[in-house]
């Protein structure tokens, strides 16, 4: 049995804000390699290890996102508003996605992983995103 904490949520939108990325990419092959049977999720029920494939193509997701956003020229929340959650979109607090795209972009702008970014943008537009209403975690 393998007690992930937050690397992984089951049937909530990971959150990494404070974290990494591309840090967690890492975290989720080392896990992988555990060859658990059963995982304790940091949020959800317990389950399988098809949990972080499922975790790991949406922070994929969430790269790719930033990434053609970034080249648009597109801020998180913009680019948060113009895509499709896709298989994603039953996940609880979908608003973290823009918190997540943050992240992304600071990385891609080369910020190390964890490096502060901006405290207030951040969760001003994850409310902007979730219709104006406060957050709440449900995940």
């Amino acid at each position: 049995m393998l007690f992930s904490g937050d690397l992984l949520f089951n049937g909530g939108t990971p959150f990494l804000l404070q974290g990494s990325i591309s840090g967690a990419l890492r975290a989720l092959e080392t896990l992988r390699a555990l060859n658990p049977e059963t995982i304790v999720p940091g949020q959800g029920p317990v389950c399988g290890p098809e949990v972080i494939d499922r975790v790991g193509a949406y922070l994929r997701f969430v790269q790719d996102l930033a990434r053609r956003g970034h080249e648009a020229g597109l801020t998180p929340l913009d680019a948060a508003r113009e895509t499709d959650l896709g298989a994603f979109r039953e996940l609880l607090d979908p608003e973290r996605l823009v918190g997540n795209l943050h992240r992304a972009h600071a990385e891609l702008n080369g910020a190390d992983p964890g490096a502060r970014i901006d405290q207030a943008a951040a969760p001003n537009d994850m409310i902007t995103y979730n219709g104006g209403k406060p957050l709440s975690c449900y995940a």
